[in-house]
């Protein structure tokens, strides 16, 4: 799965168990629903730029800054133009907190060894001196080779212990800054996740469970291609994977509903040479030399020879052009409005989608606003 550097106002109730009562999960439920938008420090470089000045704030409860890794120390490390302090403020101007994001592999954190009380240390110094709002972990992932391959057995009681312990920290400190300190993580949607994972027990330290459901099919590791954000099943999907099957797999491994955040993907996947047999859809087909699409590419391939597909079970589009031989799997304002109506009649806490240099034109963004409103637009 591609790696993820690299998210209310009010803070989500603690589940101590399992058995909230009635009254308490209805509250989590009817909490005001979080739009969670992930801006990459490295937005700005991009051609044209794109910067903290061009943010709909007003359409956002919080934001994720990502850029800022560690060693196996736990020393961070803050890449050159990473802060922002006017993002910070117009963000606190609307009252929208910003968290930072950490994400990585999280080598060395064995919590018999310095490096686990040097990095939350340096978080903790780190998010009060740059008045952030708490922290976004996403460990990819814990227990299963990542991108460095740094992963151990242990890693399943690690990451609960680095939550227990970010979470410990945060409560003391929120007395010291006198407001909330938010911890938030970002998830795997795959069965792997949760089995190398303990979500019972992690979730009571945590605000939010970000559920990235996406990259269910990447042309980098899938030599098939297939949707890589479906809102359902098709059961022609040899996966059978989609965002509703790792929502209620979530639920079952004890994370309440109240309690998850729907990752949606702003950018699309691209394979080629796929056989025009079914659209392309399901098909073998090969990595691209690009096979990352920003939704602003979209328009331009609908105008030079693709078309335009809607698969009806999965409730999401896909692109395919014969001629080139080329598929491509990818989140539109239709599909992206029937996530949203999802998490309302789900009673999900909200929707969080990566990232803002995939989409600077707003198009994806004015969808998801719209969808998480009382009233949905119908399609």
């Amino acid at each position: 799965m591609m790696h993820r550097q690299l998210y209310s106002t009010l803070a989500a109730l603690l589940f101590a168990t399992l058995n909230v009562s009635a009254q308490t999960a209805a509250l989590a439920n009817n909490l005001p629903k979080r739009l969670v938008a992930d801006y990459g420090y490295w937005s700005r470089t991009q051609t044209p730029p794109y910067s903290s000045d061009q943010i709909p704030f007003q359409k956002l409860t919080h934001i994720n800054h990502s850029g800022v890794s560690f060693d196996a120390s736990g020393g961070l490390t803050v890449p050159d133009g990473f802060l922002e302090p006017q993002l910070l403020q117009k963000a606190h101007a609307q009252g929208i907190p910003v968290l930072l994001l950490l994400g990585g592999d999280f080598p060395g954190l064995e919590t018999s060894t310095a490096a686990l009380p040097n990095l939350i240390a340096n978080l903790k110094s780190f998010i009060k001196e740059n008045a952030y709002d708490g922290l976004d972990i996403d460990w990819e992932y814990p227990g299963l080779a990542g991108s460095t391959q740094h992963f151990r057995p242990e890693d399943k009681q690690n990451y609960t212990r680095l939550l227990k312990e970010l979470r410990t920290r945060f409560d003391e400190h929120e007395k010291q800054l006198h407001r909330p300190l938010f911890l938030t993580i970002a998830t795997g949607a795959s069965p792997e996740f949760l089995a190398h994972t303990e979500m019972d027990k992690v979730q009571p330290y945590v605000d939010t469970v970000n559920l990235m459901a996406y990259d269910y099919y990447e042309p980098d590791s899938d030599a098939t291609t297939g949707h890589h954000a479906p809102l359902f099943t098709n059961p022609a999907d040899p996966k059978k994977i989609s965002a509703d099957a790792s929502v209620q797999a979530y639920e079952q491994a004890g994370v309440p509903a109240g309690k998850i955040v729907l990752g949606v993907p702003f950018y699309g996947h691209v394979w080629g040479e796929v056989p025009a047999l079914n659209h392309g859809l399901y098909q073998p087909g090969k990595k691209t030399k690009n096979a990352w699409l920003q939704y602003g590419g979209v328009d331009g391939m609908l105008k030079s020879g693709f078309i335009r597909y809607w698969d009806p079970v999965a409730k999401v589009p896909y692109l395919y052009n014969a001629e080139k031989q080329t598929f491509v799997s990818y989140d539109d304002p239709q599909s992206l409005v029937l996530k949203c109506r999802y998490v309302l009649e789900g009673k999900l806490r909200g929707v969080m989608f990566w990232d803002y240099e995939s989409d600077p034109t707003g198009t994806l963004l004015d969808a998801v606003d719209a969808g998480l409103s009382k009233n949905p637009t119908t399609f």
